[in-house]
C-alpha cells in the first residue's frame, strides 16, 4: 500500500506534539526533583513493552549501535533535558532545543555526506527566533550548568537522529524492534544512575500513576516509534524541523489549560516557528518516501551497514 509523503510527515508530527505535553503533565501530577526516576519510568517500561510487541533481538554489531543510539536517543537526552528544566527556565530550554535543526544539518553533512543549503540553515534560524518569541518572556537568570545541559541534550538527540538514519536498520528489521532497542538500552543505563542518584522511587497518588501510565505510553512508546519510523522514510532535516512543534504545543497546552497567556509577540513567532517547520518539509532532490519498506535497511539504502564513521564512509 502507498504511503504519502504528507501522510508520512503528519504522522512523524505526532512525536513532537506529544512531547509538548510532557512540561504540563510533570508539573502538574508527577513527584518533583526526580527527574533520573521520571525519565526511567518513561523509557525501560515502554522499551520492554516494544519489545515484548516486535520479539527481535539485535544481532552482531547492532548490539553496539543500539547501545549507542539507546544512550543518544534515551539515556542522555532524557536526563539532560529534565536536568535543565529543573535548573533554568523551560523557554531557555526550549529555546536551545529549537537550535536542533541547524545541529542536524551540520551532522548531516558531516555524517551522511549531504550538503547543506542555504533554505535549510536559514529555515532552522527562523525557526529558533520563532520559538524565542513564544517561550522567552519570563526568561529569567541563566544558569550554567542547565545552560550546558540543555545544550548537551540537544546535541545528544540530533547526534541520535542523523545516526539512526545513517545505520539504517538491519535487513528484516522494522522501526518497532528499532525503537524497542534504543528505550531499552536507554532504560538500562538510567537504572543505576537513578537508584544511586535518587534513592529508592518515591510513593506514588493516583495522578502520578495516570502520568507516568501516559509518559511510558503515549509520549515516549508511541511518539518515538512514530519518529524513528519518520527518519526511515524521510530525511534527517525534515524529521529535525518537526521539533518546533514540541515548544509550540507547549505553549498552547499552557495557554489552553494552566491559564497561561499568549499575546501578540508570541503568536507572532508561533507563526514563524511553524512556517518554518512547514518550509523544512520541502523533500530533498531524488528523495521518495519508500511505501513498502516502514523503515529503510541498510541494503534498501544503498549502503554498508557499517559502525565506520570516517574516510571513506564519510564521503557516500
Amino acid at each position: 500500500m502507498a504511503v504519502t509523503r504528507p501522510t508520512v510527515i503528519a504522522l512523524t508530527a505526532l512525536a513532537p506534539v506529544s512531547w509538548g505535553t510532557t512540561y504540563a503533565v510533570t508539573t502538574e501530577f508527577l513527584p518533583s526533583d526526580r527527574p533520573l526516576f521520571t525519565a526511567l519510568t518513561r523509557a525501560l517500561p515502554a522499551g520492554l513493552l516494544l519489545l515484548a510487541l516486535a520479539r527481535v533481538l539485535p544481532r552482531g554489531a547492532w548490539w553496539v549501535k543500539a547501545a549507542v543510539l539507546g544512550a543518544l536517543n534515551i539515556g542522555a537526552f532524557f536526563p539532560l533535558l529534565f536536568l535543565s528544566a529543573y535548573r533554568m527556565p523551560g523557554g531557555m530550554a526550549a529555546v536551545v532545543g529549537s537550535l536542533g535543526p541547524l545541529l542536524v544539518v551540520g551532522l548531516s553533512t558531516l555524517l551522511l555526506g549531504q550538503r547543506p543549503t542555504a533554505r535549510a540553515v536559514l529555515t532552522g534560524a527562523v525557526a529558533a527566533f520563532g520559538v524565542s518569541l513564544v517561550v522567552l518572556e519570563a526568561a529569567g537568570t541563566l544558569d550554567a550548568i542547565g545552560l550546558l545541559a540543555a545544550v548537551a541534550a540537544t546535541a545528544a538527540m540530533s547526534a541520535g537522529t542523523v545516526l539512526t538514519q545513517r545505520w539504517a536498520r538491519p535487513d528484516g528489521v522494522g522501526p518497532l524492534a528499532l525503537t524497542s532497542w534504543q528505550l531499552t538500552a536507554g532504560g538500562l543505563l538510567l537504572a543505576p544512575l537513578a537508584l544511586l542518584a535518587e534513592g529508592a522511587p518515591p510513593a506514588l497518588d493516583g495522578p502520578a500513576v495516570g502520568g507516568y501510565l501516559y509518559l511510558a505510553l503515549a509520549n515516549t512508546a508511541l511518539a518515538y516509534w512514530l519518529w524513528f519510523r519518520g527518519i526511515g522514510r524521510l530525511s534527517a532535516t525534515q524529521v529535525t524541523f518537526l521539533g518546533p512543534l514540541s515548544p509550540l504545543t507547549a505553549a498552547v497546552v499552557g495557554w489552553a489549560a494552566l491559564g497561561e497567556a499568549l499575546g501578540p509577540v508570541q503568536l507572532a513567532g508561533m507563526a514563524l516557528a511553524f512556517g518554518a517547520t512547514l518550509a523544512g518539509q520541502r523533500a530533498p532532490r531524488g528523495r521518495t518516501v519508500a511505501a513498502a519498506e516502514p523503515f529503510g535497511s541498510a541494503s534498501k539504502n544503498g549502503r554498508k551497514d557499517s559502525m565506520d564513521l570516517t574516510g571513506p564512509a564519510l564521503r557516500r
